[in-house]
């Protein structure tokens, strides 16, 4: 990362990043092409081990990319605020984001659809006591992304007082 000075390595703070947004964009490679999919996410942590979650149908690019080019890149982004200034050239911005790579999969045990729909409910929701009727849970698709690298970054805002 070119600017150390903006480098975020508290895990709690990019995990309450995470917490606070909805939508993560996922990037496959796709024969040379670059495919971007916004999607809603959820996401466990088991020890050191982050895996987000995602929901979706069972047919497609996103699932046909998802079993032949699981390598994939992501990206979060929020806390957006414009620092206007007098010239153009001196406006900035406050901002965070997250940046991985990771193994993206189709979970096929109905034990980890339940735990990656649970994950993306909570998400958007805060809640996590939900119930999937079997034809519900064999109706759709949930990915999982195992992250293998993240990082993140922000420009904060100047504490003044």
């Amino acid at each position: 990362m070119r600017r150390k000075d903006r480098e975020v390595t508290d895990k709690k703070e990019m995990l309450d990043f995470l917490s606070s947004q909805q939508i993560m964009r996922v990037a496959f490679s796709d024969n040379g092409d670059v495919y971007i999919v916004p999607m809603n996410y959820g996401y466990t942590i088991s020890g050191d081990k982050l895996t987000m979650w995602f929901h979706g149908a069972k047919s497609g690019r996103k699932y046909s990319l998802a079993e032949k080019c699981p390598k994939v890149g992501f990206e979060v982004d929020g806390n957006y605020r414009l620092l206007e200034a007098e010239s153009a050239c001196n406006h900035s911005a406050e901002y965070m984001s997250i940046i991985g790579n990771g193994t993206f999969s189709i979970a096929e045990d109905t034990a980890e659809k339940i735990t990656g729909l649970k994950a993306v409910m909570k998400q958007a929701t805060g809640k996590d006591n939900w119930d999937f009727a079997p034809e519900r849970l064999n109706a759709v698709a949930v990915f999982r992304l195992d992250v293998d690298n993240i990082s993140c970054k922000a420009r904060k805002p100047v504490n003044n007082g």
